[in-house]
């Protein structure tokens, strides 16, 4: 498709007093047949211009040329509300509902009023009615970010992460679903450059969310994985299954070699599937809690748009 932009020299006149001439100014506008209304309205948008009378336009051509992005113009995305923006933003958390089971043996959270909307109608002007509810849950609900704090009494809390190292990291995404294997070990992880990085396990654990076989055989990291991840600079490491380990090992290694390196884990993740190998921005930032070593966060990633 090509794309048109015209010159133009033209004289500003001012509401305020005062003119403005310019000549061969150039902008960007949709095609060749563009009259000069929508271009005097696509020049001054260009230059910003606030409090102008009129314009007069002693020439203007128009021309094949590529877009250069001029403000206000056809191939500005900043201002135009109906582009396509240059991320996508991918949901990868689950929903949090009342009695929910995260992890077995632990208790779903419950969720009641606090103060109802009928309530509060007694409180605040006729019409105007709000909802607080409490809430009361483990850390370890839905989809949640640990903390050193989770595994060392010495380790950093919620509180003490930096946002840095929960926020808009550069993510790489280890596929290992339709593998026979449960386990995540270095030979799935040894292709990826992993420094700096949120390390994603897209194991499809998460497909059983919800019922009994979501605990049963899922998926895990090793302990050598995981010494891989920490030896190479991983900043977070997250997995869609029900524990960064396999949970028949009490010793818990991968989650005591990568909080032991102020790695955080995110567990529970959903809809890795949506993401590509590489390329995405990733986030879970849980609340600052000081004395608080795990929370749930809602996790997502910025995807580049095609």
């Amino acid at each position: 498709m090509t794309d048109y932009r015209a010159e133009l020299d033209a004289e500003v006149y001012f509401s305020n007093g005062g003119r403005l001439a310019t000549q061969g100014f150039r902008i960007d506008v949709p095609g060749p047949q563009v009259d000069r209304d929508e271009m005097v309205a696509l020049f001054l948008a260009a230059l910003g211009l606030l409090m102008v009378e009129h314009v007069e336009l002693s020439r203007a051509s128009v021309f094949p040329e590529a877009h250069k992005g001029t403000r206000g113009g056809p191939s500005d995305t900043r201002t135009r509300p109906d582009a396509e923006p240059p991320w996508q933003v991918v949901e990868l958390s689950h929903v949090i509902t009342a009695g929910m089971t995260t992890y077995p043996g632990l208790p779903g959270p419950e969720i009641s009023p606090y103060l109802t909307r009928e309530a509060s109608r007694a409180t605040y002007a006729p019409g105007t009615e709000f909802a607080i509810d409490w809430v009361t849950m483990v850390g370890n609900t839905g989809t949640y970010l640990d903390s050193p704090y989770h595994r060392y009494a010495d380790g950093a809390d919620l509180a003490d992460l930096e946002l840095g190292a929960l926020a808009d990291l550069p993510a790489v995404v280890v596929r290992t679903l339709g593998s026979s294997a449960r386990a995540v070990d270095i030979g799935s992880l040894a292709a990826h450059d992993v420094s700096g990085r949120a390390v994603l396990l897209h194991t499809r654990g998460d497909a059983h969310w919800g019922t009994p076989e979501y605990a049963t055989e899922a998926p895990y990291l090793t302990e050598g994985g995981a010494r891989w991840l920490v030896e190479r600079g991983a900043r977070l490491v997250g997995i869609d299954s029900v524990n960064i380990d396999d949970i028949s090992d009490r010793r818990r290694p991968a989650h005591s070699l990568l909080l032991a390196a102020a790695i955080p884990v995110v567990e529970h993740l959903c809809g890795l599937e949506a993401l590509p190998p590489t390329g995405a921005r990733f986030s879970a930032a849980p609340p600052r809690i000081s004395g608080f070593g795990t929370f749930p966060v809602r996790a997502w990633a910025a995807v580049p748009s095609r």
